[in-house]
């Protein structure tokens, strides 16, 4: 059984296209916060402003849909159904995932591709993906024998075949087999076990991401994700299956385009368009959606004011937050409960109690703190999504 088949999801699996998965969480919102103006909520609150991320999924699975790929994109930032399915109705076909327990609420929502980028080791671990190939499609993702064994065995103690791919490092230098003898070896050994079935390869060009200029950026995307091509030629030289290669970032997301060997993309958290990937990353066209509502609680001085969120709201790195409509205004110490803003003549005119958007730089360090999200459409609340990807670590 599911481990989280008691959660109240109250999605019709059988039908993915039906608009209600939007807002098939309902059940467990606070009510009284629907058709709210925004300015009412209490503070700090996560919001999302769904005119920017429906514009960012346009963007995205545009970009996707022209490079005749497929998009399977990554659920480390969502961590909530809701957004998943509205990523499915603007064209993926799948879902990736870092932990077994997030592909548990996945599958409990009713979506069965779910892509494992995270090695499949320990054994609670690899029994919850067997059990979970009971009600979805998993693919795992391995870097090595040791890792492949015990899940083929755990899969064949139930009768289920999971899907498996082999890691390779294109450059990262995280996780990852060595491209060219050692990934080829590892696929065959993979492909003998029973239980398991390969079916392709993936990496992750991670370390290029925060290369902005496209001028440099394509080319090293390109030379990095050819171990992924060279892999691919291999295994189907030796008569290996490599239907899946899987790839591409949201930072890398426009030069991953002019790879023509990889077939799926894994860019997910481009849909919030955090100014990381703009700014840091050099990704045009989306428009940041994620804020943090927060309330001015201190005015120590002209050029000084105090918010009601810090660290345990959201974060201030790997890109600095910045305060919507107030570009003078600078976020100086980011404390555990506070966050202290220096004020140029623009902002100055805040006063305590007056409430202000602070606009996520990264959303994955940011959504994992809160348990619901407020989506918001011209001000006013539409619709709170609870976060149940949050605080899934296994």
């Amino acid at each position: 059984m599911n481990a989280l088949a008691f959660i109240p999801f109250f999605v019709d699996s059988t039908k993915p296209e039906n608009p209600a998965h939007s807002s098939a969480l309902d059940s467990n919102m606070p009510l009284t916060c629907i058709g709210r103006a925004l300015r009412e909520l209490d503070t700090p609150a996560l919001c999302v402003d769904l005119a920017a991320l429906e514009s960012n999924l346009a963007t995205v699975s545009a970009i996707v849909r022209d490079s005749g790929k497929g998009w399977r994109p990554h659920q480390k930032c969502p961590k909530t159904p809701a957004v998943a399915w509205k990523m499915l109705r603007a064209g993926a076909f799948g879902v990736t995932v870092a932990k077994v327990s997030e592909a548990e609420v996945l599958s409990a929502a009713g979506i069965q591709d779910i892509l494992l980028a995270h090695m499949p080791v320990g054994h609670g671990r690899v029994e919850r993906i067997a059990g979970l190939c009971g009600d979805a499609t998993p693919v795992v993702a391995c870097d090595h024998f040791a890792q492949a064994e015990p899940l083929a065995a755990a899969c064949r103690r139930r009768g289920v075949v999971c899907r498996a791919i082999v890691d390779v490092n294109v450059g990262l230098n995280r996780t990852g087999v060595r491209p060219g003898r050692d990934a080829l070896e590892l696929a065959q050994a993979i492909d003998r076990l029973e239980g398991l079935k390969l079916v392709g390869v993936m990496g992750y060009e991670g370390h290029l991401m925060p290369v902005a200029d496209p001028a440099e950026k394509i080319p090293r995307v390109q030379s990095a994700l050819q171990s992924l091509e060279l892999a691919r030629d291999q295994f189907r030289e030796a008569g290996l299956c490599c239907e899946i290669v899987s790839a591409g970032g949201t930072g890398t997301l426009n030069a991953a385009a002019h790879c023509p060997a990889i077939t799926e993309w894994q860019a997910g958290g481009g849909v919030f368009g955090d100014p990381f990937y703009t700014d840091n990353c050099g990704q045009i066209g989306l428009k940041p959606s994620l804020s943090i509502l927060a309330t001015v609680v201190s005015r120590p001085n002209l050029d000084r004011a105090v918010l009601d969120a810090g660290r345990k709201t959201y974060a201030n790195d790997p890109c600095p937050a910045r305060l919507r409509g107030l570009p003078d205004a600078k976020v100086i110490m980011h404390s555990a409960e506070h966050s202290t803003l220096e004020l140029g003549p623009e902002s100055q005119a805040l006063r305590i109690g007056d409430q202000v958007e602070i606009l996520v730089g990264y959303g994955d360090f940011t959504t994992m703190l809160h348990d619901e999200m407020h989506a918001i459409r011209n001000g006013h609340v539409e619709a709170v999504w609870p976060l149940w990807g949050r605080g899934k670590l296994q």
